[in-house]
């Protein structure tokens, strides 16, 4: 390799080690700031548990009737530089039950899942900033129950925690019956037990839907901080051994010229 084409080699490199730490950097941030949203979405979830428990306390409910067909909502990645981030969760999902519609979430993922033959009913983006899930929860919603009949909802997604990634699957709607709750007697309440079940629950759903999300998303870049990472690695590598090539390089031009002018000068007695 001649000395033009390993320092333009070199300089290559190193631009590619500042786009890596760049990627890195960002990944970095989303991941901050999704997981100091995710403690007031887990708080608001909790509050509306509470409400539940109390509002409707000694009030007997009908179970909601499920007519449509089951829904799964599964978020991938949106972007690459993740490992084998959609695959794992591709995996957990495995063959689609029949009479399930399948929504999904991430560019890269719904790509993968074309080449596995999984074909979504519904698709969409996931947002690139964290603070605009919860609007986009809505938007899911907006399409699982686009019909206007209920239906059984489950998600799948990742969730980082302690540096490992897991696969997480839970149903979101019905949701199970809460237990060890206290007994208490009824409050006052203004609407009909019926119409305030139903709004509290569209509530709770929405904020435990925004939670998958926000663990996605954290997730997602978490796994592209760590691929990143390794990345920069073996770019620091592969430039170590450039460079040292690139000195061994001068050091025999410099010694090749030592000799041709020693040489000349023997001559020249």
């Amino acid at each position: 390799m001649s000395d033009a084409d390993l320092s333009a080699r070199i300089d290559g490199i190193r631009q590619l080690g500042s786009v890596v730490r760049a990627m890195t950097g960002i990944a970095g941030a989303r991941a901050r700031t999704a997981r100091a949203q995710i403690a007031a979405v887990e708080g608001y979830a909790a509050t509306l548990e509470a409400a539940l428990s109390q509002g409707l306390a000694g009030v007997e409910l009908e179970d909601p009737e499920l007519t449509a067909r089951p829904a799964l909502v599964v978020f991938c990645a949106e972007q690459g530089f993740v490992g084998g981030f959609s695959e794992r969760v591709l995996d957990e999902v495995g063959a689609i039950p029949k009479g399930t519609d399948l929504f999904l979430v991430g560019n890269r993922g719904t790509a993968i899942g074309a080449s596995r033959g999984m074909m979504p009913g519904w698709s969409a983006a996931m947002p690139s900033r964290s603070a605009s899930l919860p609007k986009f929860a809505d938007r899911v919603l907006a399409a699982v129950f686009a019909d206007g009949d209920l239906r059984p909802v489950a998600v799948v997604h990742m969730i980082w925690n302690r540096g490992q990634a897991a696969v997480e699957r839970s149903d979101l709607f019905p949701f199970p019956p809460a237990e060890g709750t206290r007994a208490q007697s009824a409050p006052l309440i203004n609407l009909a037990a019926d119409e305030l079940a139903a709004a509290l629950r569209l509530d709770q759903l929405h904020a435990v839907l925004t939670r998958a999300a926000l663990h996605a998303f954290i997730a997602e870049n978490e796994a592209r901080m760590a691929a990143m990472s390794a990345a920069s690695r073996q770019i620091e590598d592969e430039l170590d051994v450039l460079e040292a090539l690139a000195r061994r390089q001068r050091q025999e031009a410099i010694t090749a010229e030592i000799i041709e002018i020693a040489a000349g000068a023997m001559a020249g007695r």
